[in-house]
């Protein structure tokens, strides 16, 4: 298995990054993400893979961390889900707002990728919420939301909600300011100035 590529980034196209190492040209199809991480043509970098063999073709997949990486493998193990429709869910969604939609069960937010209707991301949910822990919500940079949610929160969650936003913007908003506050409008007021929207 090729575990990365260290090279010259040689072509940046939609969907694709081409890596020459060692006098090989390698396309790599990859996800938003990882492109716009990727450096300028010419530029050293390395670049994680995933190789995925098939009868048809042989495909390589890049990404611009580990933790992407270990996603999308986490992703390809869902029922139905297959390295295209990942990698659509990984260009859709950030890192961090995939994360906290699979531990906080929004199936809203993950049916908003292409390719993903409500019952695929129920199984996501359902398939990867005991895989996808604390520790890679928080490598991410969200907030933990694991800690137990007071019925202030949970109604000022769903206040944000019906503003606009989703479960798992909302649950990441009152989980920011928490220790802050404890009346609903003041976890609200803080959670929308938190998000920008005041």
């Amino acid at each position: 298995m090729i575990t990365f590529i260290e090279g010259k980034v040689a072509e940046k196209n939609p969907g694709e990054l081409v890596m020459s190492a060692g006098g090989v040209g390698f396309s790599l199809q990859c996800s938003n993400a990882t492109l716009a991480a990727a450096p300028g043509k010419d530029e050293t970098w390395r670049c994680y893979t995933v190789m995925n063999v098939r009868e048809d073709a042989i495909e390589l997949f890049g990404f611009a961390t580990r933790q992407e990486r270990t996603m999308f493998t986490r992703l390809c193990t869902v029922t139905g889900v297959g390295a295209k429709t990942a990698l659509g869910v990984l260009s859709a969604l950030s890192m961090r707002d995939l994360s906290v939609a699979i531990v906080t069960g929004d199936v809203a937010a993950l049916s908003r990728a292409p390719g993903i209707g409500k019952k695929t991301a129920q199984r996501i949910v359902l398939e990867l919420k005991d895989k996808v822990e604390q520790q890679d919500v928080s490598a991410v940079g969200a907030a933990p939301v694991s800690a137990p949610v007071s019925s202030a929160q949970q109604e000022a969650q769903a206040a944000l909600q019906a503003l606009g936003y989703t479960a798992a913007e909302a649950a990441r908003a009152v989980n920011l300011v928490r220790d802050q506050a404890d009346s609903v409008d003041q976890i609200i007021m803080l959670a929308l100035r938190q998000m920008g929207s005041l």
